[in-house]
């Protein structure tokens, strides 16, 4: 009887407390944040102590003001945005990677008028956020001999798809290859991409996780950083089974353009998510400097943190 002592005991010992973190997505729920439902719907978040709150904007531009003020622990961001915000005095740094590609791009008809970036001389190009995407467009069409005097600019409000179908625009910067691309296809119009990191522009990480270091549990963070990396393996490992996860886990997940955009954004979510590039967060700055969008030029350490590095 002796024996069973203990096991009785640790059976009456309460749940261990979990430490509660709040995550703000950059949009609605959709496969880019793959390696967050799947770790929150396969408890991998669980097995790490940690409850965690995923949150949705009402506006995409709230999430790195709300983990600025501490209203998030943790958002969802751009790369590219993520310099401005540092530079205009958000006290926000990178903390991890989610997709570690680009995936923004320029996006054609396939049957329309531009076949090279230089026939988009004298045309229409949608946009919906100013500044990092002119950067972009600019470095782009500098080795075709354009500048941003040869196009129209014409801001689409995000509905750069239908814009380009409906032949309002000629382009559309901004467009993710992973969803723009097959949304035409389920409609029947063949899209064409124009990839920003062959035309000049430095490879960057489209989506980052973004914190106030002054806010955040550095030992909470890295563990949240470890239980997505888990599920990365998981998605890689599993990539039918992690797409039912996914699909399953919400009803309005489970459609035609998801699944496709599931496939799509697979290869590039981060399989080492604590890991910082130092040589492409100074490369872009650097860049962004150049293209006029940065009085100066930050160090690495101003824009990046380790969690959980300094205790």
């Amino acid at each position: 009887m002796k024996r069973l002592i203990l096991p009785l005991l640790l059976l009456a010992q309460p749940a261990l407390a979990q430490d509660k973190l709040t995550v703000a997505l950059d949009w609605f729920v959709n496969p880019d944040h793959g390696p967050i439902i799947i770790a929150q719907e396969n408890g991998i978040f669980a097995e790490h102590g940690l409850e965690v709150e995923i949150v949705a904007p009402a506006d995409p531009a709230d999430p790195p003001k709300m983990a600025a003020s501490g209203q998030a622990d943790i958002a969802i961001s751009y790369q590219p945005q993520l310099h401005l915000q540092v530079a205009e005095g958000l006290p926000l740094k990178a903390i991890g990677t989610l997709v570690a590609t680009p995936l923004n791009c320029l996006l054609v008809r396939e049957d329309g008028p531009v076949k090279s970036l230089a026939d988009l001389e004298g045309r229409k190009v949608g946009f919906s956020v100013a500044g990092v995407e002119e950067a972009l467009l600019s470095a782009m069409l500098k080795p075709a001999g354009l500048g941003m005097g040869d196009i129209e600019l014409v801001n689409v409000n995000w509905s750069l798809s239908p814009s380009l179908m409906s032949g309002q625009v000629d382009a559309v910067i901004g467009a993710f290859r992973n969803f723009e691309l097959n949304q035409m296809e389920i409609e029947g119009v063949a899209g064409r991409c124009f990839y920003p990191e062959e035309e000049g522009v430095p490879p960057y990480d489209e989506l980052v996780y973004v914190a106030n270091p002054e806010h955040v549990d550095g030992d909470a963070a890295a563990r949240f950083l470890a239980a997505t990396e888990e599920a990365v393996q998981y998605i890689v490992n599993h990539p039918e089974e992690s797409w039912e996860v996914f699909a399953g886990s919400s009803r309005e997940l489970d459609d035609e353009l998801n699944a496709k955009a599931w496939v799509d954004t697979l290869p590039r979510f981060a399989l080492r998510p604590a890991a910082v590039d130092a040589g492409r967060y100074a490369r872009f700055e650097r860049f962004l400097f150049e293209a006029g969008l940065l009085e100066d030029v930050k160090p690495v350490s101003a824009l990046t943190h380790v969690p959980g590095a300094d205790g």
